[in-house]
């Protein structure tokens, strides 16, 4: 059920409860009667238009549809950060961390162009345009100098925040649905060579590095099992099982896709479980994010003599 207020007054003995109108044919009776018929042809109307979209709605969906206003209404910037509020809600249960600050900045660099080119602070669905999100594309790569794949991902969560907001009934049509994203830039992996491998394992650090140290065990757990540097830092106590032969699995959901995985550990990396089990921290290893991981594994290559 989702209530509203109809705005409307009325002499308290006209009023029918068991009717829902005003009894006779007074001046009053008669007008209020016909903006009750009014308000109840407008929220079948909205009714009847949820239901020709084919998706799934609510009573609140009708109400929101049918008041139709700024204030009541989903607009651009809520929207947005009602989708970042829901992406940061769910980190660690089906969302990784990773995953919140692309949203976060999409969001800042949105309002920022909606302030510097229509100088408000918000914008209805239905004042969208097609022009719309080419601007916004030039504001990214221009103004901003957002690499190509940056610009692709903050246009892909435009795309899906007004698919969303299409689908919940607050948007009369499905803005921007077929705008083509910039195509990824073509990047080749490089593939490190045994050589260089054996390099990073057999360097050595000085101990009071121990940062580097541990970020030279998590990228070698990640080589001895496949694993991602995003589900090594993540897997805990629960994702290790032993099969009828007492061999040691590691059993967990790829966050990248969430789909199942099992691996079999060697003794290399049962070696690294070992060195860093503890009691106290839920996860197998100690966290480093991603960015400083990145910094170290840079400096342990020339600490190695890697140069390619």
């Amino acid at each position: 059920m989702a209530q509203f207020g109809s705005k409307l007054s009325c002499t308290p003995e006209l009023w029918n409860p068991r009717e829902s109108r005003l009894n006779g044919k007074s001046k009053e009776a008669v007008e209020t009667n016909a903006r009750i018929e009014k308000l109840l042809l407008a929220v079948n109307a909205a009714f009847d238009s949820l239901v020709s979209r084919k998706v799934g709605f609510d009573a609140t969906d009708v109400k929101n549809y049918f008041q139709g206003s700024m204030e009541t209404q989903m607009t651009l910037m809520k929207m947005t950060d009602a989708i970042c509020d829901d992406i940061k809600a769910r980190i660690g249960i089906d969302r990784a961390k990773g995953t919140y600050p692309g949203y976060h900045y999409m969001r800042l660099t949105l309002g920022e162009f909606i302030e510097t080119k229509y100088k408000v602070k918000d914008l209805a669905f239905g004042q969208l345009t097609e022009q719309f999100i080419h601007d916004y594309q030039a504001f990214v790569t221009e103004d901003k100098g957002y690499a190509i794949d940056t610009v692709r991902h903050h246009l892909a969560i435009l795309k899906k925040i007004c698919r969303i907001a299409y689908k919940k009934g607050y948007s009369e049509k499905c803005n921007f649905q077929h705008f083509a994203l910039p195509r990824q830039s073509e990047r080749t992996p490089r593939a490190l060579s045994r050589e260089s491998f054996e390099r990073i394992r057999d360097v050595e650090i000085p101990p009071y590095r121990k940062t580097h140290i541990l970020a030279r065990d998590l990228f070698l757990f990640a080589c001895y099992t496949g694993v991602s540097y995003a589900d090594v830092v993540s897997i805990t106590d629960e994702n290790l099982y032993t099969d009828d032969n007492g061999a040691l699995w590691l059993k967990y959901r790829r966050k990248k896709n969430e789909h199942r995985a099992s691996v079999k550990l060697l003794p290399e990396a049962l070696a690294l479980l070992e060195r860093y089990k503890d009691q106290t921290r839920e996860t197998l290893f100690p966290i480093i994010h991603h960015p400083n991981m990145k910094r170290h594994m840079k400096a342990l290559a020339a600490l190695a003599g890697i140069k390619d």
